[in-house]
């Protein structure tokens, strides 16, 4: 009589260590970006005369990586993503992107600069314009964090932290499961 207990206790802890694990490995199937609002409450407008760097400033505080996204918010303008040269002239008659629509999300999907400025005549030569660098993904060896700092922590000036799951590899984790625990 004691050997069917045993076996039926075995089987429970088995089941509890399989979908602890299970959910446990679902933390490294998570893919962590930051969404950026351009300008804060402003939003993407024109800078003051006093504050003509205020973009570049802004930008420069941030720390901006492959898959975060810029959102720009704005009325009667528009985003270009141009090439350096065009930037510097403050004009482009093909931007590598173009949107007018009033509320506009750019994805950072390579490392290396973005050139953005507004489509509006004079507005980029008044300081409506941002350079932002995509830092190169971090390797495997990478060097520890300055000022003891965790690796995790994400400092973001006037970001919005977004997690994007794979819900196919959830969907069968969670399928898995249910038949583990029904089936054994």
């Amino acid at each position: 009589m004691q050997r069917p207990k045993m076996a039926s206790l075995f089987k429970g802890c088995c089941k509890v260590i399989l979908l602890l694990w299970l959910f446990s490995s679902i933390q490294f199937l998570t893919v962590t970006s930051v969404e950026f609002e351009v300008g804060g409450d402003k939003g993407w407008i024109v800078p003051s005369s006093k504050d003509e760097e205020m973009y570049n400033d802004w930008a420069s505080k941030n720390r901006f990586n492959v898959d975060d996204a810029v959102h720009f918010q704005y009325k009667k303008d528009s985003v270009l993503v141009v090439t350096e040269a065009e930037y510097q002239k403050c004009r482009s008659t093909q931007p590598i992107f173009f949107s007018n629509n009033g509320d506009t999300v750019v994805t950072l999907d390579r490392p290396g600069l973005f050139y953005f400025i507004s489509g509006v005549s004079g507005h980029c030569e008044r300081g409506q314009k941002m350079i932002i660098k995509v830092l190169e993904p971090e390797t495997s060896a990478s060097p520890p964090p300055p000022n003891g700092s965790s690796p995790d922590s994400t400092q973001t000036n006037g970001g919005v932290e977004r997690n994007a799951f794979s819900y196919k590899v959830i969907s069968m984790v969670f399928v898995l499961s249910i038949v583990v625990v029904n089936f054994t």
